[in-house]
């Protein structure tokens, strides 16, 4: 079982932000920033950097929210989150947690033990934040993202996209429909470094955890995939 801490990074500003870290029992060969939902910094989260790591990659979910509330949990299988994690995601500001995502890569690349490179895996909120970084000239190596929601009002952004890109779709997402998964598809899949693989029949959160909508055929073909691209793109 990888060993796991609780901690505070240091970003640009001086101001402090929380995270969660799981470290592999092996040697690692690089990192991993696990970009959270919009439920926070919670279980599934954890399980998720759980999985990195024992793949061998020093995992670390940020608390994306930590300016609106840090350290807030929540879960979709309770009717009084939904509220709260709808009006967090509406509030939440992309371009200062671009910022924040940047800055808890240097960080990473200061733990020794590492390679110096750096990946980023997001679910739904966080897919959208590794394409981001992507086409933003952010300094990682690449990004996984699982039915990152609204990455279509981004898509001016998509000719900029400069590190390679792994996108997961649920094809029977009611946040992403598929009218907007082929639009995705038709606009990033000209460029070298996207690679998308579709999951037929799959509802929005298919990895989570617990989740409502979680399936674990696909979560386990999506893992599969990841941990292929991270070793192609973060091992030496």
């Amino acid at each position: 079982m990888p060993r796991t801490e609780d901690m505070q990074i240091t970003l640009r500003d001086g101001s402090k932000m929380g995270a969660h870290v799981a470290y592999p029992d092996k040697e690692p060969v690089g990192a991993i920033i696990a970009i959270m939902e919009i439920w926070g910094v919670n279980d599934t989260m954890r399980a998720h950097a759980q999985e990195f790591a024992e793949a061998g990659w020093i995992t670390l979910v940020p608390d994306l929210f930590w300016r609106m509330e840090p350290g807030v949990e929540l879960s979709d299988a309770d009717p009084a989150d939904w509220d709260k994690a709808i009006d967090l995601y509406y509030d939440f500001d992309y371009d200062l947690g671009v910022e924040d995502m940047e800055d808890t890569a240097a960080f990473l690349r200061t733990i020794p033990g590492g390679n110096g490179k750096v990946g980023t895996v997001g679910y739904c909120l966080g897919g959208k934040m590794g394409y981001l970084m992507c086409c933003r000239g952010s300094d990682i190596d690449c990004a996984v993202a699982y039915y990152g929601t609204y990455i279509e009002h981004a898509i001016g952004e998509a000719p900029n996209l400069a590190k390679p890109f792994q996108l997961h779709q649920a094809l029977a997402d009611k946040w992403v429909p598929p009218v907007v998964c082929s639009f995705i598809e038709r606009r990033l899949s000209a460029n070298p470094l996207v690679e998308i693989h579709k999951y037929p029949g799959a509802d929005h959160a298919f990895a989570r955890h617990g989740g409502t909508t979680y399936s674990a055929p696909e979560a386990e073909r999506a893992l599969g995939l990841s941990v292929e691209f991270f070793a192609r793109h973060l091992n030496d």
